[in-house]
């Protein structure tokens, strides 16, 4: 509208619910965008390895198929498939795992700090579970039991476990979206640090007495990965 020109009300007016519309739409289209921007960024380039001459064995892995060692203290075993063993996954954002169990095996409370998880059972039957982070209804847990055939998903950086119920073995297959997911298994990074967190700390921490810290410190925290 040009300056310094006299209008009317009803012009006003008119004029008014034309700029609503145009902000609503504005709006509608912000929103959209970012549904949009919402969804995994795109590569630069189809992959990124060290070495532009890399051979094929730089995209290949090979021994899933073969059982872990699941004789220790846990009784079970995570065989990672990241960018650590191919190197061809850089930049691609997404990794495997195969995870043993024993009879009444346990892969414990841990978290992937920079993946989401989606499991699938092959054998056996598995119960599962994740902790929410902190709500106002508390730490929220969400369990099931998986039989042969069945997923579950396991949101990004929560805490969660996997535990064979069952008297035969069981084997199941993660997929994580990240290169490098990470692990941190909750009690050995509490009572397993080096040097040790203060006793002080996690008697406050765990309302228990510096013995029973003492004595969880001592224990060997065994590494299933």
């Amino acid at each position: 509208m040009p300056p310094n020109t006299l209008i009317s009300s009803k012009d006003l007016i008119s004029y008014r619910k034309e700029m609503a519309c145009h902000i609503l739409l504005f709006a509608l289209l912000a929103l959209a965008s970012s549904r949009v921007m919402a969804s995994d960024p795109s590569q630069l380039q189809d992959c990124c390895v060290a070495d532009l001459k890399s051979p094929a064995d730089d995209f290949f892995f090979s021994g899933l198929d073969m059982p872990g060692n699941t004789s220790n203290q846990l009784g079970s075993k995570v065989t990672q498939v990241n960018v650590n063993q191919i190197a061809g996954l850089n930049t691609l954002g997404i990794s495997l795992a195969r995870i043993d169990y024993a009879p009444y095996g346990l892969n414990p409370p841990h978290t992937h700090p920079r993946a989401t998880e989606i499991l699938t059972v092959l054998e056996g039957t598995l119960y599962v579970g994740f902790v929410t982070s902190n709500t106002n209804n508390g730490n929220l847990l969400f369990t099931k039991m998986l039989k042969k055939g069945d997923v579950f998903v396991f949101p990004e950086g929560l805490i969660h476990f996997q535990f064979n119920y069952g008297p035969t073995p069981a084997v199941a297959v993660a997929a994580l979206s990240s290169q490098n997911p990470g692990v941190i298994t909750i009690a050995n990074a509490v009572f397993g640090s080096n040097p040790p967190i203060s006793d002080a700390v996690l008697a406050k921490a765990f309302q228990v007495g510096k013995d029973t810290i003492k004595y969880l410190q001592a224990q060997f925290w065994v590494d299933n990965n």
